[in-house]
Formats: C-alpha cells, structure tokens, sequence
C-alpha cells in the first residue's frame, strides 16, 4: 500500500507545484519557475520508477486521474503565458545578435 500511496503522493506534489507555477507566472515571477521546472522533473521520475510496480484501489485512481486534470490545466496556463516572453526574449537576443555582427563588421568598438 506504501508504493501506491506513494503515487497518489508524487501528483499531489504535481498539482501543488505546477498550482504555485501557475500562480507565479500570473505575477510575471519568471526568474522562479526553472527551480519549481526542476522539481516537477524530478517528481516525474520518481513516478517512472513506481508507476509500472504498482497498481492503484479505484479510489487512488479517481483522485490521481483529477490531480492529472488539474495538473495538465496548471501547465497549459503556465506555457500560454511563458510562450509571449520566450518569443519576446529570442527575439531581442537576434537583435543583439545582429547588433554586434553589424559592429564588428564596421569596426565599432563594443
């Protein structure tokens, strides 16, 4: 029963994890969420290890299948308003790129 609970376990850390990413990307708080990224990789993992090991009772089932939902909302939200800025930084970083491409061929000092 351990393994099992420990599943259910690993989405609640999921759902409260991508929640606070959510809720920082809302507040435009982008400089926390590789740490939080990082910490939902390494919940993943774990449930590769004991997802396949263990099978869970209906109950644990219905409430890991809700976690999920609220997870995959969670992350949609977090990449509908992370995809404006990572365009806006690439697109800032060619300009730059191009910038100092167009300095060095001029002789412009840096």
């Amino acid at each position: 029963m351990a393994a099992r609970s420990e599943i259910v376990h690993c989405y609640v850390q999921l759902a409260s994890t991508t929640s606070l990413m959510a809720a920082l990307a809302r507040a435009k708080e982008w400089d926390r969420l590789p740490a939080l990224e990082e910490q939902c990789a390494t919940v993943v993992e774990r449930l590769k290890q004991i997802g396949p090991t263990e099978a869970l009772e209906p109950a644990q089932l219905d409430q890991a299948q809700r976690l999920m939902e609220h997870i995959r909302a969670d992350q949609d939200e977090v990449r509908r308003l992370v995809k404006p800025q990572l365009e806006r930084l690439v697109a800032t970083m060619a300009r730059l790129q191009k910038q100092g491409e167009l300095d060095k061929a001029y002789g412009l000092p840096r």
